[in-house]
């Protein structure tokens, strides 16, 4: 017990003393906290009253002035309200309403400040102010006061909780503490009696040396270092997740080990543009997600061969290395006939497996030509996989719906290859996917997965159900494993993400300079308020009901006509789907009405582009606009919402984002509205273009710092190291089943 007492006395007093010094600053913080909270009200308050009063003020009436003022004060923080007239007299003021308070003293913008805190006789108040306006002319300034008593009484409890905590985790502490001192001092005890017996260490390892047991010995010396390893890894807090850090993993945690990326789109496009041949990048969130990690991995991307030039630029085995200004892998084109690509791509894909994972009211066509077509091109990539590898356990990473057969078929034909699938757009329940006649099918491919991705632990849950509900497997729901046909699949959450920071030349260019040429490109003058929407034209991307909230916000809110101009990039999708067709009339017809409805007030309220845009041209307008619009209908996560924010290393601009997106999970500070609610949308809208500049920059400040540590590179990483932990465990056993058990010695 004495030794015990020489930690936990020091210990105690350490915890004192740090107990002590957090007090003041928990003080200062929480006043610092209450004091924003009382200036955001404020700010709510006299934006909510400001029409109603305006109204009162001018009718002239005192007494109904008054009788407003002492309903606003009813509430139990509301002190006191003034009203002071644009020459800084005081009009109006309740009776509480202190006298030492005037309205002589103001600060330059009381739009735009931070309030005061003003000690009285009974105590410090928060005094706001507010600037009144109608019709853009000021009629007076508000003056709010807010009782801050509750700030102490918060204080208090805060002190006494601290004080708690501190206690308690001296006392946990010290427990720990006293139970370790005793158990390492009976181990020393104990290892000193084994040395005096002669039991040295020299001995233990010369046992260790026996034949039967260094197999046991290399195992567990192996399995140690895998495992620090991936501890050291998995110290997420202390990597800086980059380029370098991918590679840095595939050297040191998976040996240098051969990577294959297995997708339906290609990175790179080559057509033919005015007798010559340009490349292009598809816009594709699975493309702006992968690109960056295939740069750093410096793998092998298979893909199908599109472009109208494609076949022109591949060497002789179909390679192609890229990007073309600074090769670093190469992709790996599969050729398909029309008959193919329609079956397997417009056919069962997107006319079958896109709504029907979709929540969109699109109904799903499923056809057996479709899914012959899909079959048979699976195994076309299959084989394509197999003639890349050039080891027996290579690491592929299949991408999205199109291939969800795929990796049953590597399974089979590379049983040690390490398959790892991510569902790029969402899983829906297991009723909804019954619809599908050849679900089981379906599960099944994608069990062949070592691993399978989902954005969401929705979309996880939503997969689990499915297999129990329409295969026999041995589910594992602590875990989140599947076991089915003697194969172990590892369903898991990976939030997919962006690369940090954006390359885009575009970022080199200032905000100032983007907005100039944008408006210089759309015939827009300076200062027009920009609004930016970027989707593939697809039905799921709530295009229409974007448009719908524009129209709206106009309609209640006319000040906007002429001043407010939405742009719409709408990258071509599956032109040759009939759902598609029409999508593309009735979205052009949707614009065309609303523009002809307001354009003669003003200037046209939509500006539609339905054409290709490099990264860079988009990134100019994430750069240019005010407010960016995400209205999903239903999506997996939209990198079109981060896209955004790591464009604006100006700390300004406003993300509007649907609730039916992934990526509204992780970027609370967008304004989160459902997309059917056209009202909601539509007061987003006016809200987003009303923000204060502090507000936007708090906002985009905090996006910002999530995607810069969870982006691309920390979203490959965390599937390459579960990929490496499971090789390592599959290596294992797979040696333990090989060597022969020892004979047992008969007595």
């Amino acid at each position: 017990m004495r030794l015990s007492l020489r930690f936990i006395i020091p210990l105690a007093i350490t915890l004192a003393a740090i107990a002590y010094a957090v007090v003041p600053l928990v003080d200062r913080l929480t006043l610092q906290w209450f004091v924003r909270d009382l200036d955001i009200r404020t700010s709510l308050i006299a934006r909510t009253i400001q029409e109603p009063l305006g109204d009162l003020v001018r009718g002239g009436s005192r007494t109904k002035v008054l009788r407003y003022f002492d309903r606003l004060i009813q509430d139990e923080r509301l002190f006191a309200v003034g009203l002071c007239s644009p020459e800084r007299k005081l009009l109006y003021k309740t009776i509480t309403f202190p006298a030492s308070l005037s309205c002589t003293t103001r600060h330059d913008d009381a739009m735009d400040v931070e309030g005061r805190v003003v000690n009285l006789d009974r105590g410090p108040v928060h005094v706001g102010e507010y600037e009144l306006d109608t019709d853009g002319k000021a009629y007076g300034y508000l003056v709010l006061v807010h009782d801050m008593s509750f700030v102490q009484r918060r204080s208090d409890d805060t002190k006494k909780y601290i004080f708690y905590l501190f206690a308690a985790l001296a006392a946990i502490v010290s427990l720990v503490t006293v139970v370790i001192a005793e158990v390492s001092w009976r181990g020393w005890v104990a290892g000193l009696k084994a040395v005096i017996r002669g039991e040295t260490f020299g001995f233990a390892e010369t046992k260790m040396r026996l034949p039967e047991l260094r197999p046991v010995a290399q195992d567990i010396r192996a399995l140690v270092r895998e495992l620090e390893s991936e501890r050291k890894a998995r110290d997420e807090s202390q990597i800086n997740w980059s380029a370098e850090t991918l590679r840095a993993i595939l050297r040191n945690d998976l040996k240098g080990e051969e990577v294959l990326i297995v997708s339906n789109r290609e990175p790179y496009i080559h057509v033919h543009r005015d007798k010559r041949i340009e490349v292009q990048r598809p816009a594709s969130g699975v493309v702006t997600a992968l690109e960056p990690v295939m740069r750093a991995c410096s793998g092998t991307w298979i893909a199908h061969g599109g472009g109208s030039a494609d076949r022109e630029t591949v060497d002789a085995t179909d390679h192609i290395r890229v990007p073309p200004e600074r090769p670093a892998y190469r992709i790996r084109r599969v050729w398909l006939s029309e008959e193919e690509e329609a079956g397997y791509y417009y056919g069962f894909s997107n006319s079958g497996l896109w709504p029907l994972c979709h929540i969109a009211h699109t109904r799903p066509v499923f056809r057996t030509r479709d899914w012959n077509a899909y079959a048979t091109v699976n195994r076309r990539f299959a084989d394509a996989v197999v003639h890349e590898t050039r080891t027996e356990d290579p690491i592929v990473l299949v991408q999205d719906y199109h291939f969800a057969l795929l990796p049953r078929m590597i399974r089979e034909r590379i049983p040690a290859a390490t398959v790892i699938s991510f569902w790029h757009i969402p899983w829906p329940n297991a009723e909804a996917f019954g619809i599908c006649p050849w679900r089981e099918e379906l599960i099944d491919g994608l069990l062949g997965s070592s691993i399978l991705g989902f954005h969401t632990q929705f979309h996880c849950n939503n997969f689990i159900d499915t297999v129990d509900r329409y295969v026999e497997a041995r589910i594992d729901r602590e875990t989140y494993t599947v076991s089915y046909g003697g194969d172990q699949t590892a369903v898991r959450r990976y939030p997919i993400s962006i690369e940090w920071p954006l390359t885009s030349k575009t970022m080199e260019k200032p905000v100032a300079q983007c907005r100039a040429d944008v408006c210089a490109k759309n015939g827009l003058t300076p200062d027009t308020v920009i609004g930016v929407g970027v989707d593939r034209l697809d039905y799921t991307k709530g295009i229409l009901e974007r448009f719908l909230a524009v129209e709206r916000l106009l309609e209640i809110d006319p000040l906007w006509i002429g001043k407010f101009v939405f742009v719409q990039i709408a990258a071509p999708s599956r032109t040759s789907i009939d759902e598609y067709q029409d999508f593309d009339a009735r979205v052009r017809a949707q614009a065309r009405r609303i523009n002809e409805r307001f354009a003669g007030k003003g200037r046209a309220p939509i500006l539609l582009r339905i054409e290709h845009h490099d990264p860079d041209e988009v990134y100019e307008y994430y750069r240019a606009a005010d407010v960016c619009v995400v209205s999903s209908l239903h999506d997996g996560m939209n990198l079109v919402a981060k896209e955004f924010v790591a464009a604006r290393d100006d700390e300004r601009g406003v993300l509007i984002l649907s609730q039916f997106t992934g990526a509204s999970r992780e970027l609370p500070e967008a304004l989160i509205v459902n997309p059917y609610d056209i009202d909601q949308c539509a007061a987003a809208l006016r809200a987003a273009l009303m923000m204060p500049p502090a507000e936007q920059r708090e906002r985009m400040r905090s996006m910002r710092g999530l995607i810069q540590d969870f982006n691309v590179y920390r979203w490959a990483g965390r599937m390459l190291l579960d990929a490496g932990q499971i090789r390592m465990r599959s290596r294992l056993l797979s040696r333990a089943r090989e060597r022969k058990p020892l004979a047992v010695r008969a007595v």
